[in-house]
Formats: C-alpha cells, structure tokens, sequence
C-alpha cells in the first residue's frame, strides 16, 4: 500500500463502486458482493440483502456484542450512499485495497 496514497485508494473505489452500479447486469453477483462488503464494514451488519429494484437495503445491525436488530430502509441513490460509506481511517484503507485487488479486472470508470 506504500504506493498508494489514501485519496487514490478512496477515489480508485468510488470510482469501482459508479461502474458497479452502472454495469451490474455485467457481474451481478460480484458487484452485490462488493456492496455488501462496503455496508458490512461500514456498519458492522449482517445479512445484508439489497433489492435493486424497489431499492432497499435489508440488513442486521449490532445492538450488542452478540444481539443484532433487522431493518429495512430505502436507498434511492445507492451509488452516493456507499460512497458517502467509506471511511478514511488505516483499517478501513487496507480493507479497500483489498477489494481493489480482488475486483483488478473490472475496468473502473
């Protein structure tokens, strides 16, 4: 990662994330996968299932070390939303460069 300062990482993953939702029909999965990750480390959730077309999030939040709550919530502009979920913190980084890593060959837009 000493290559890589954090705005490049932060901007190489928003930049993952705009194509993601651009192209999902391309790697549905992968990309559902991605955005899945994003909100579980963000929030620390669980069970997370986003519904594209009614777009909702459906997920379990922590209330305690072992007790989680379910909700649900719209998500109109889920594009903005998971950008405005990344954090700038070393933890969060390396967990970003990571995805990077593992999504390499998908052209970012």
């Amino acid at each position: 990662m000493s290559n890589f300062t954090p705005e490049l990482i932060i901007d190489d993953l928003k930049n993952l994330i705009s194509y993601s939702i651009d192209n999902q029909e391309q790697e549905k999965q992968k990309f559902e996968n991605l955005h899945c990750a994003i909100l579980e480390k963000y929030f620390d959730a669980r069970d997370i299932k986003i519904n594209y077309l009614a777009k909702t999030i459906d997920l379990k939040l922590p209330m305690s070390n072992s007790n989680y709550t379910a909700i649900t919530f719209e998500c109109l502009d889920l594009n903005n939303f998971l950008q405005a979920c990344l954090k700038n913190d070393k933890e969060s980084l390396h967990f970003y460069q990571a995805l990077l890593n593992n999504y390499n060959t998908v052209v970012a837009a």
